[in-house]
């Protein structure tokens, strides 16, 4: 099998997506203002302790507070875990309001829910797991060598210290004794500056992030079994390279600078398997389909057979149907980063047999699958149970929210998922042009976006790109159509792009207040912004006004008689 990591470096964003000989089978996203928070390390404050939960609140610093289950509590305490009246035990024998507690992020805010956390604190490298509360050795269960696991643990014993656990990953096995008891050193020093970072520091704080997606991916997934990772960016592309001498020295010639002009992710077919994996009907290539539905807590799949008819007879086409499913369900599980309660209805079949091997099947096919994943067997009904944890946002959430239009009912794209892929179309354009200034058109909400306040997403998106960029908002386009309207020098652009000129007197419909001055009012031509003085009592009026002052983001006015 090919496995090829793609990492596409946007302005805002980065994007990673693992393909297996060419078929899609994991998406990461991390933007700018929404970098991943679990694993983060905290030093919190007990807010609540609430003992007919069993639980209890913490203030960890974020916009909510995290909370966390008498089980996550007890966990470092051997002895509390061992005593036989364990169920007896409070969550007030082991908490009170304003006491100091050291915990770390295991599952990320979703929705109105603040963040899980535990008190059983893991530190992951790249071959190795430091666990600095607990006296243990662990290793993957994906080294099913017992001569290599035996090798392994006999290692890790030689310079593990007391009083403390390592879990050995999978990308440890064949390794040399050095490399792993570098990587151990490496994660006790980072546990020594967070023990010195509780001394010095306030409450509630951080104490440790783990590290950005690049260097994540280069951690946990760059081993001997992939083919290449292609990296789109020259600045990535060279801290890659710098990492991977200490993360994974053998695979540094793996790593590769993809430079044409086609987008990456268009060249290599993602951006269709993408919108796939975000539909609601999936199709089978013998004509079958399934269907996803997926709630907060809970994700169903149903099997149909659809236009597949089969050759032999009624129950072997319903099983061949469910066999061929269980190997697409297994993909798309991953793929849409299911999580919770999976219920699966495969077409209903006659005997054991046959449902045995479709879950061998289903279980051989999750072997990829890093995210821990039990399947739980039919139930009395013939439904699949699975559990998968949940410790970030479905596909789904990340890309899309509630469509207004249907009331929750279906989904579409989230403005910023519209004004990232439009972020990307303009990055492709002045990719390929050597002109000094560009006139983009654009659905006037994602100009809003592209734009920013004050024009800071626009600043920045020129910096990036070394060019002079002018957004026009065109409200006969669709939110996800962008156009190159103009190219050019940036006095030939300017003068094409500026609706008003210095001088000039026209009529305005004033449409809102401004926010930060509720006596001044807005108004709008093709997006381009104007300020009018003292105009915020004459919503929905249309007035004279003069242009006093143009920018490239906006213009100013004052009402003349």
């Amino acid at each position: 099998m090919n496995k090829d990591i793609l990492i596409n470096i946007g302005i805002n964003e980065v994007r990673v997506a693992i393909l297996e000989d060419g078929n899609l089978v994991e998406f990461n996203v991390e933007r700018q203002d929404e970098q991943r928070r679990a694993g983060n390390i905290y030093l919190g404050k007990v807010e609540n302790v609430l003992p007919g939960m069993q639980a209890a609140f913490i203030n960890i610093g974020e916009e909510k507070n995290a909370f966390i289950y008498i089980d996550d509590v007890i966990a470092k305490d051997n002895e509390t875990n061992n005593n036989e009246h364990v169920k007896n035990i409070s969550i007030k024998d082991l908490l009170h309001e304003g006491q100091e507690l050291m915990v770390q992020m295991i599952k990320e805010p979703m929705g109105t829910k603040g963040a899980r956390v535990v008190t059983q604190i893991t530190i992951p490298g790249r071959y190795l797991v430091f666990l600095p509360n607990i006296e243990y050795v662990g290793i993957s269960r994906r080294i099913e060598n017992e001569a290599e696991r035996e090798r392994l643990k006999s290692i890790v014993a030689s310079f593990k210290g007391p009083g403390v656990g390592v879990i050995i990953r999978t990308a440890a096995e064949e390794v040399e004794a050095g490399e792993l008891q570098s990587d151990y050193e490496f994660l006790v020093n980072v546990w020594k500056k967070i023990q010195k970072k509780v001394k010095k520091g306030s409450c509630p704080s951080l104490l440790y992030r783990d590290h950005d997606l690049l260097y994540r991916i280069l951690r946990d997934y760059l081993s001997k079994d992939i083919n290449r990772l292609l990296i789109d960016e020259i600045d990535a592309y060279t801290k890659a390279t710098e990492l991977v001498k200490s993360l994974a020295p053998s695979c540094k010639n793996r790593i590769q600078l993809y430079s044409d002009e086609t987008p990456l992710f268009d060249a290599l077919n993602v951006e269709p398997q993408l919108e796939k994996a975000l539909k609601k009907k999936v199709w089978l290539d013998c004509g079958a389909y399934l269907v996803f539905d997926q709630t907060e807590a809970l994700a169903v799949i149903d099997v149909n057979t659809g236009k597949f008819t089969g050759s032999i007879n009624l129950e072997d086409t319903v099983f061949q149907t469910n066999m061929m499913a269980a190997v697409e369900i297994a993909k798309q599980i991953r793929l849409r980063n299911l999580g919770g309660i999976i219920i699966v209805d495969f077409i209903d079949m006659v005997s054991d047999e046959e449902r045995d091997q479709v879950i061998a099947k289903l279980t051989s096919e999750l072997q990829q699958d890093k995210t821990k994943i039990n399947i739980l067997g039919f139930t009395s009904l013939g439904l699949l149970e699975i559990t998968r944890k949940k410790v970030k946002q479905s596909l789904r959430e990340i890309l899309q929210v509630e469509c207004e239009n249907c009331d929750g009912v279906g989904y579409v794209p989230s403005l910023d998922s519209f004004a990232q892929k439009a972020m990307r179309n303009i990055q492709q354009i002045a990719n390929c042009t050597k002109k000094e200034a560009l006139l983009i058109g654009v659905n006037p909400q994602i100009a809003a976006i592209l734009i920013g306040p004050g024009g800071a997403n626009l600043d920045k998106t020129e910096h990036a790109l070394n060019k002079t960029i002018f957004i026009k908002g065109q409200e006969n386009l669709a939110v996800d159509q962008v156009h190159l309207l103009a190219s050019g020098t940036k006095a030939e652009i300017e003068a094409l792009f500026l609706p008003v000129k210095e001088g000039e007197i026209i009529d305005l419909k004033i449409t809102e207040n401004h926010i930060a001055n509720p006596e001044d009012g807005i108004s709008r031509i093709e997006g381009y912004v104007i300020n009018v003085d003292s105009a915020g009592g004459c919503i929905g009026k249309t007035i004279h006004a003069l242009i006093t002052k143009t920018f490239k983001t906006y213009a100013k006015a004052v009402i003349v008689d």
